[in-house]
């Protein structure tokens, strides 16, 4: 892929990074990324390559590398995109002006929509869900945000494998403390809900 692509900004593969159900052994998680990569890239054209990260710190994770471009029918590297003129009103090319004809460049597939990635995501959540059903566990995961699962619940943010090592030494950090203050958030958001809830039982009856 380096020796094809000459542009010195050109995008040479794409990374999708997921986390693993830690209520999955290794084989159940291997099992459920081999599944997942051959059926949502490999199955569309793409070469693609992953490696299980786990550093026994509670955060088992794949990284996928996706290939940009198509392969061609024997079996070197194709085209990402192509030329297409603009046509007029009757179907001609239209002149730039400059001897040439005005065009723009269409991809050859269409691997970077952006729709892709609320595809994907929702594909990992079915996937993983499927997985975790399989071996009998009761946890399920969602790719939407609270806000769009319509759960009145502030979300969380990602330590990072720093952070967490740190707070599990007992050092406090920003992240750490940011989770904790939202915690406390979350935890007087269900109170005051709970609470309302029984203030209108209590007035309807």
């Amino acid at each position: 892929m380096e020796q094809i692509e000459t542009s010195r900004n050109s995008q040479l593969a794409r990374e999708v990074e997921a986390a693993l159900p830690v209520e999955l052994t290794r084989e159940q998680q291997l099992a459920l990324v081999c599944e997942y990569v051959k059926d949502n890239f490999v199955s569309a054209g793409m070469c693609a390559d992953f490696a299980i990260h786990d550093k026994g710190t509670g955060n088992p994770h794949v990284h996928i590398l996706l290939t940009i471009r198509p392969l061609d029918d024997n079996g070197g590297w194709g085209a990402k995109c192509r030329k297409v003129y603009d046509l007029d009103k009757n179907g001609q090319r239209i002149p730039d002006g400059k001897g040439g004809y005005k065009n723009h460049r269409e991809d050859i597939t269409d691997w970077n929509d952006k729709g892709n990635a609320e595809r994907w995501r929702a594909a990992w959540a079915a996937y993983a869900n499927k997985a975790l059903e399989s071996a009998g566990r009761p946890e399920r995961i969602d790719h939407r945000s609270y806000k769009r699962q319509g759960i009145d619940k502030i979300p969380s943010v990602h330590l990072g494998v720093a952070a967490t090592q740190m707070e599990k030494r007992g050092i406090p950090t920003r992240k750490g403390d940011l989770n904790r203050q939202i915690a406390a958030d979350n935890k007087l958001l269900k109170e005051t809900k709970a609470r309302i809830t029984r203030l209108y039982i209590w007035s309807k009856e």
